[in-house]
């Protein structure tokens, strides 16, 4: 075997493999219909694992960062720029979105009989931003429904570890061996991917591939044909802009793995895990990527602000209004960005976000369901976005803060 068939082998071996184990488990699926929910547990397994390796993945590697940071200054840029980089972005996709909605109106055509009213809790702004960013008790901390406060309280224990200097250097060195054990973890898990997301797979198409041809048909097509649009051609512009066009191989080379088990799982924290290996290969540096990371799994949605910008479009043309105007469109970016880089963070925000896209336009409640129905359908491919949006959005501020340069330093 030639040296180029033996590195395409290793490049994307494993990658081929778990697209071939989600194929067949779609095969299942679709013959079996209901009957392939008896795989659910071998699926449930592999998302298990992946959570259970997210909460100590993420306290170990953002402590560690920041601890190992030069200086707090460079904190606040990483920050600064993270943050400034995911709003851009957001918008981004939501315009792209917009532009899509209006040549393609989702609702067009569309008839869904028997949708009942139901109730929801008031959204209490105050309250969700209190229950995002803290929790009431220590022990709170280490659950994946707390990672945004976890997150804050890594940052915390980085800088004061980071103030002591040379006093905490053994701590320092602890966090760092016990985040370099995580990802090593991680590569174990990964040996039962295969077989997970091809169990999950069976279990997706099986119970629900029959809603993905119903009435919301033309909304899903609209939203799918943008979303890989977006992915494909968008990070590549991004990996382009990041490394001067030197880093799109690589990038999507090291992407395969992380995209995929992002569009079986549906979740971006499960995803951290070979997300923060994937950044590792591509070479970002340990602190930005430690940093950019975890914050962006929480914080950092593209794929929420395509789909807001959906909802919206489908709502108005459900009700027969007019998806028009510039006040309508810059209200509509707005709330979708929003709901995918704010409401992320706070728990169950994609319905803290669906419920503020009714109350805001003065819907009824009859058209929640309807929103969050299709919030459900298109969730595989938008937590493929967000999470692959994460590590373009890390390579973004690695060429903002490490300058253009970066990349061939990192041995590319």
């Amino acid at each position: 075997m030639t040296d180029s068939r033996i590195g395409l082998l290793k490049n994307y071996g494993f990658p081929v493999i778990l697209l071939i184990s989600i194929a067949v488990g779609s095969t299942i699926g679709a013959l079996m219909g209901k009957e392939a929910l008896v795989f659910k547990p071998l699926g449930d397994v592999f998302i298990n694992l992946m959570f259970m390796i997210v909460v100590p993945l993420v306290f170990c590697t953002i402590t560690n960062a920041v601890a190992g940071m030069s200086s707090l200054k460079r904190l606040g840029k990483v920050l600064g720029t993270t943050i400034s980089i995911f709003l851009i972005t957001g918008v981004i996709a939501a315009v792209l979105m917009l532009a899509a909605v209006v040549f393609f109106p989702p609702a067009q055509g569309i008839v869904i009989e028997g949708v009942a009213p139901q109730d929801f809790e008031p959204l209490n702004t105050a309250e969700q931003i209190v229950k995002a960013f803290t929790v009431e008790d220590f022990a709170d901390l280490f659950s994946r429904r707390h990672i945004l406060p976890l997150i804050i309280f890594s940052i915390l224990l980085g800088v004061s570890l980071n103030a002591l200097g040379e006093k905490a250097r053994p701590v320092v060195n602890i966090v760092s061996i016990l985040s370099d054990a995580m990802l090593q973890l991680v590569k174990i898990v990964m040996y039962y991917a295969p077989i997970g997301l091809g169990a999950y797979f069976a279990t997706l198409v099986g119970d629900f591939g029959p809603q993905l041809l119903g009435s919301y048909a033309r909304a899903m097509i609209v939203y799918h044909t943008v979303t890989f649009a977006y992915f494909f051609i968008a990070f590549s512009v991004y990996a382009y802009i990041s490394t001067d066009g030197e880093g799109i191989a690589p990038f999507w080379k090291n992407m395969i793995t992380p995209a995929i088990t992002a569009l079986a799982t549906g979740s971006s924290n499960a995803t951290l895990p070979v997300n923060l290996e994937a950044a590792r290969n591509i070479g970002v540096p340990e602190d930005i990527r430690n940093m950019v990371l975890p914050l962006g799994a929480t914080i950092h949605m593209e794929g929420s602000c395509l789909s807001g910008i959906l909802k919206i479009s489908f709502l108005f043309g459900f009700y027969g209004l007019s998806f028009s105007g510039v006040n309508t469109f810059v209200t509509a970016i707005a709330i979708a960005a929003l709901s995918g880089v704010v409401l992320s963070g706070i728990p169950g925000g994609g319905l803290v976000g669906e419920m503020l896209i009714v109350s805001l336009y003065g819907f009824p409640p009859e058209a929640f369901p309807i929103i969050a129905t299709i919030g459900f359908l298109v969730d595989p491919a938008a937590t493929m976005v967000n999470a692959t949006g994460d590590t373009a959005s890390s390579m973004l501020v690695a060429r903002f803060l490490e300058g253009k340069n970066w990349f061939r330093k990192a041995g590319h």
